[in-house]
This record gives structure tokens, C-alpha cells and sequence, in this order.
């Protein structure tokens, strides 16, 4: 792609998108990105950077990372962050996929184990774990039970026997979001999401059977209990046609509110509210019960994902010993405090296609993670590699505790299916020693590695920045993709 006018580079990581760069921005943008990364960057993405910075109560810069490519109102990739008290919040920057994130498991199994039985693995996961465009699982929820949900989160589907109350202490939040307001959201939702628990959804989500190709920082790995060889497994899902449906209903109701406010949007996508404001409020408790709703539906699915194991592998539970290693959310909004200018400031952050990565120490870390800094998982596409990282100290001083959340889109989903006709991308990842299933062709060609950035390159930018480390890279040997 040409370069594009009026961006200036900082240092080797990072570019600004000056003050000047639309009429109206209050701050600068910053883009993490090297030159190469640079050279594959969208001018509607870095238009998009310049357009949040516009936004009322913006507090530091508008921030993008990496796998920056343009979304809806705000870039995927993108963080923001809003004084919680004269500042907005907005839907498009959470997404329409709320608390879409990944949660990554490991187990006692070693590649040498699972290799020769990867084909019958992924067969019997596929059969278990229901994917694809409108999927419906195994559980149906009664209205009363989805307003539990919405209330409690992950901790709901632990209480119905999908997994064990150990597996809460490693999810973001402990797996709920106090203040989700089951009141404020569609019945149209509540019907759409009625029978999605527990299933994975299409697009990029995906079900990764993989194993730890290297060891970067072995003594951060083994406190999260990984080691060279070990077998994980990575699912990455969101809060399905429920999350997307109380986005799609309070972008609508926001569009009327920046009106009644008089805020100014150079793009009706980021449409918003003021922060305390009722809409403001209302929107923030809906998206607290889809982000709960994502996170009990990435518990099922990782209770079924241990029975397959467990029946092919004629393994207890304690030999497979397969436990959390830490599950994070990358489309978000969320109430933090954070020093500003020598001053605790409490913001609004919202992560769109972005994913916390507090450093060691920080109040919100699990125990067992205070010492080593929060574990920060970065999927890559289905046919190379993927992350974890751990937060640094640098991205809270300068990214809101924030980093990457994957490799980040160069095709469109009609670009590749062009790019894929006449190839078998199945036939393609299987040379590669990858077994993928798929609900059909159109989503392996959507999905095709090449429809994606080098994930070991702007990972390499968020660890050369200072802002999460490298600790372990993962390679799949089987995917279920949506």
C-alpha cells in the first residue's frame, strides 16, 4: 500500500497520527506498528485512529495496535480511553462481538502422546463442540436462567456442573462482571441467545488443539505451567448472537443520545453517550451481561473440550490435569483506574480487537500470577503460530495496560474467497501436518492464513515496544473453525 500523508514516525515501534491529521481531534494517535507493518496499513484504519481522538473526555491517545485493521466506527485494534466523569462511551468501541476473547487450557499430554490420534481428536471435538453460522448447542436456556447468566457469568455454568470453581480464579474478572443489568436488555437478545450457550460461533472463532513449540522465558512459563512439547488447547469465541444484538440495539439508541448531548461524530459509527449519562449507563450494564454471557459460553465449551479428551485419551481427570491458563477478553469496555499526569484517574478503557496486559503486581491479577504479571494470550492464524505473553510495566504508562489480541485481517472475507477459489485450503494445511474441520469451504477460504498479518510480527512489535514479553509460541496441530 502507499505510505500515507501526514503520519510521522516516532521510533522504530510506533507512528503518531498528529492533532491535525482531521478537524477536531483533542489528542494525537499512536499506532504500533513497525515498517513493515506499516507498509499493509488501511488509511480508513488510521482515519478511524483520528476520528476517536474527536470523541468528548478522551484522556492520553487514541492508541492502536499492531494488528490494526478498520472496523466498525472504531479500528479493530483499537484503545481508548474516557474520563469516567465528563467523559463517553461508546458500542463501536467494544465491538459488535462483545467479550469475543480467548481462553487458552493445558494439560499433562505431550505431543509425542497426541500426534498419532490428532485426527481422530479433532473429529470427535467437532462432533462436540457446535460450530458455525446460527449454531444452537445443548443447552436451552429459560428466560429465568439466561437473566442468571447475565448475572453471573461463568460462575453460572460452573454451579450446572460445566467445570470446576478452580477454573474461575484464572479468568478475567473471576468470569463476571458485577453490575449486569438483566432489565436492560432486548427480549429480540434474550431470544437469540436462548440456545447459543455453549457453541463457537463462525467467522475467525475457533477451537485450537496445539503445542508449546518454544520456550522464550522458562521461568514465567513454568509459573503458568507450561513446558516444551506440552499439549494446550485454545478457544477463542464471544458472546454470540446475544452480544451482537445488545450492541446492534444500543448503537441505535447512543445515535439519538449523542444528539440530545450535542456531541459532534465525524462518523455516525461512534455513536455515544456520556459515561454517567442514563444511556450511558444502560449500554455499560448491557454489555456487562453479554461480556458474562461470553464468558460462561467459553466455560462450556472448555467442560466438553476436557470430556473428549478425557473419553479418547481413557484418561482421570487428574492425569489430564487440563486447567485454565488464563482467559482474557479483547472487545471490552471497562471501569479502571490509572495514573494520569502523577494522578489516579478512574477511565473508561475501551479494548476493541486489543487485550489487557497488566503488569506483576497489579491489584486485579490472580495470586498465582502477581509475581510473574498477568499471562496475555495472542492467537495467530490456522496455519502458522500463536502467543503468550505476559503484561509489562510499559503498557501502563502507555497504552492503558493494553496490547494486541491477535495477528489482525489484510483480505477481506470476500478478497480471500476470491484469492482461495480453485485451492484446497484443507488439502493445503494438511501438507502442513494441520487437520482442520470446518462447517464448509467458504470458511476455510475466509479464514485462509494468508487472509491475515504474520502474527509473529506484530507480536514481535508489542515485545520489541516494551509493552507485553514473549514467554512461549504455540503450533497447532488441529483446528475446529467456526
Amino acid at each position: 500500500m502507499p505510505k500515507i500523508e501526514g503520519i510521522i514516525r516516532i521510533d522504530p515501534y510506533r507512528i503518531k497520527v498528529p492533532k491535525d491529521f482531521v478537524q477536531g481531534m483533542k489528542t494525537d494517535g499512536i499506532i504500533y506498528v513497525d515498517e513493515t507493518l506499516e507498509s499493509e496499513l488501511e488509511i480508513d484504519s488510521v482515519r478511524q485512529v483520528a476520528n476517536v481522538a474527536t470523541l468528548p473526555g478522551i484522556v492520553g491517545n487514541s492508541l492502536a495496535m499492531p494488528d490494526i485493521h478498520t472496523g466498525y466506527g472504531f479500528p479493530i485494534g483499537g484503545v481508548a480511553a474516557f474520563d469516567a466523569e465528563d467523559g463517553v462511551i461508546s458500542p463501536g468501541g467494544v465491538g459488535y462481538d462483545i467479550n469475543c476473547g480467548v481462553r487458552l487450557l493445558k494439560s499433562n499430554l505431550t505431543k509425542e502422546e497426541v500426534k498419532p490420534k490428532i485426527k481422530d481428536l479433532i473429529d470427535l471435538l467437532y462432533i462436540h463442540i457446535p460450530s458455525g453460522v446460527g449454531s444452537t448447542g445443548k443447552i436451552k436456556l429459560s428466560p429465568e436462567d439466561a437473566k442468571k447468566v447475565v448475572r453471573k457469568g461463568a460462575i453460572w455454568a460452573v454451579e450446572q456442573g460445566y467445570g470446576e470453581a478452580d477454573d474461575l480464579q484464572k479468568i478475567e474478572s473471576n468470569g463476571c462482571l458485577e453490575g449486569a443489568d438483566p432489565e436492560v436488555i432486548s427480549k429480540k437478545a434474550y431470544e437469540r441467545g436462548k440456545d447459543q450457550l455453549g457453541t463457537l460461533g463462525s467467522g475467525n472463532h475457533f477451537l485450537e488443539v496445539q503445542y508449546v513449540d518454544e520456550v522464550y522465558e522458562p521461568e514465567i512459563a513454568s509459573a503458568m505451567g507450561l513446558f516444551k512439547n506440552q499439549i494446550t488447547v485454545m478457544i477463542h469465541s464471544g458472546s454470540r448472537g446475544f452480544g451482537h444484538q445488545i450492541c446492534d440495539d444500543y448503537v441505535r439508541e447512543m445515535l439519538q443520545a449523542a444528539k440530545k448531548y450535542g456531541i459532534e461524530l465525524p462518523d455516525k459509527e461512534l455513536a455515544c453517550a456520556p459515561f454517567r449519562s442514563k444511556e450511558g449507563q444502560r449500554y455499560f450494564a448491557a454489555m456487562k451481561g453479554a461480556a458474562n454471557y461470553a464468558w460462561a459460553n467459553r466455560q462450556c465449551l472448555m467442560h466438553w473440550t476436557r470430556e473428549v479428551f478425557l473419553k479418547l485419551f481413557k484418561l482421570s481427570p487428574r492425569d489430564l490435569a487440563m486447567t485454565v491458563v488464563f482467559d482474557v477478553a479483547h472487545n471490552i469496555a471497562k471501569e479502571e483506574l490509572h495514573t494520569v499526569g502523577g494522578k489516579k484517574i478512574r477511565l473508561v478503557v475501551h479494548r476493541k480487537g486489543a487485550t489487557r496486559a497488566f503488569p506483576k503486581g497489579h491489584p486485579e491479577l490472580p495470586q498465582v500470577y502477581s509475581n510473574i504479571g498477568q499471562p496475555v494470550i495472542i492467537p495467530g492464524d490456522m496455519g502458522r503460530v500463536s502467543f503468550v505473553l505476559v503484561g509489562e510495566e510499559k503498557a501502563m504508562q502507555e497504552t492503558f495496560g493494553s496490547t494486541c489480541h491477535g495477528a489482525g485481517r489484510i483480505l477481506s472475507r470476500s478478497q480471500a474467497i476470491k484469492r482461495a477459489k480453485g485451492r484446497s485450503i484443507r488439502d493445503e494445511m494438511a501438507e502442513k501436518g494441520i487437520i482442520v474441520r470446518a462447517a464448509g469451504k467458504e470458511t476455510l477460504a475466509e479464514e485462509m492464513p494468508d487472509a491475515y498479518k504474520d502474527v509473529s510480527n506484530v507480536v514481535d512489535v508489542v515485545h520489541n515496544a516494551g509493552i507485553a514479553r514473549k514467554v512461549v509460541k504455540l503450533r497447532p496441530l488441529g483446528v475446529i473453525k467456526g
